[in-house]
């Protein structure tokens, strides 16, 4: 009997949104939610309730659980692991990947360094770190904090030539307000729809359900 994806990612101890669908189940591209420094897989509880609103169910959603005082490196490689198994597990082509803080070096880095341009259909980041943020200075005993630095040699790798590679359709939502990206333009990603909005604070991307219902329509349609 072939294993659900939850005993499968429970072995490598990783977290997932719930039980395993076939393609003919599927209504929707799976999404894969990549939190941020110090975050964890319930942190997009809100996302995953305004995402079944929008007509996913629970199969079609997964939050992907990673140390973030490891190096970026090693989390974007556990993350390619983990969407290998949705895509095996889902009988799906690609993800969708939403991401917050952090989570934008991961993910992005999982896609332009490992190959997942190949397996991701969307990438939308909310108060990504995308060319990093002067805020982690305050953790810089971590290996994923000097790599979030600006200027760092993961950062300058990362953006370097086409920040935007492949068929991939880019969001990133961004705020003024946000007070933990810093600068909070470095959200913003060349070549990608760039969402600037007022009055959002860094945690409040993720219970923000305006913002939310806007990203869950975008990947729906």
């Amino acid at each position: 009997m072939r294993r659900t994806l939850g005993a499968v990612l429970a072995a490598l101890a990783l977290a997932t949104a719930g039980p395993a669908a076939s393609a003919d189940d599927r209504a929707s591209t799976p999404v894969v939610f990549v939190h941020g420094y110090s975050g964890a897989a319930w942190n997009w509880n809100t996302a995953r309730d305004v995402f079944r609103e929008a007509g996913y169910g629970d199969a079609e959603l997964f939050s992907f659980e990673y140390n973030s005082h490891q190096s970026n490196e090693r989390s974007a490689a556990e993350l390619a692991a983990f969407v290998d198994r949705v895509l095996a597990e889902t009988g799906a082509d690609e993800v969708d990947i939403v991401n917050h803080s952090m989570g934008g070096l991961v993910s992005r880095w999982y896609i332009k360094e490992l190959g997942g341009v190949e397996e991701v259909g969307h990438w939308t980041s909310l108060a990504g770190a995308n060319h990093g943020t002067r805020t982690a200075n305050l953790c810089q005993a971590y290996p994923s904090c000097r790599e979030m630095l600006p200027g760092s040699a993961f950062v300058e790798r990362l953006n370097s030539g086409d920040e935007t590679p492949g068929d991939v359709e880019y969001t990133t939502w961004y705020s003024p307000a946000d007070g933990v990206i810093v600068p909070y333009t470095s959200t913003a990603v060349e070549g990608a729809r760039n969402n600037e909005v007022p009055g959002v604070s860094h945690l409040a991307f993720l219970s923000d359900t305006g913002i939310l219902r806007q990203v869950a329509a975008g990947l729906a349609g």
